[in-house]
């Protein structure tokens, strides 16, 4: 048994680390994650900016500003 626990720790060491396709999914995932975020942030601040046109077409309803 001890043998066997020998020779998974050797294998172990033997690991030379991730490969170039482990760390090319790894950014293809934190691309998308920060490409999703942009996305999301994009869509509150044009609601922002939306509602800020309608508040000011609304009071002053003879100088439309925004489309």
């Amino acid at each position: 048994m001890i043998e066997y626990f020998k020779a998974v720790l050797a294998r172990r060491r033997d690991d030379e680390g991730a490969s170039g396709v482990e760390y090319g999914l790894l950014v293809a995932a934190i691309a998308a994650v920060i490409i999703g975020l942009a996305f999301a942030i994009g869509v509150f601040v044009k609601n922002g900016f939306q509602d800020t046109c309608d508040e000011l077409n609304a009071h002053d309803a003879s100088a439309q500003t925004c489309p």
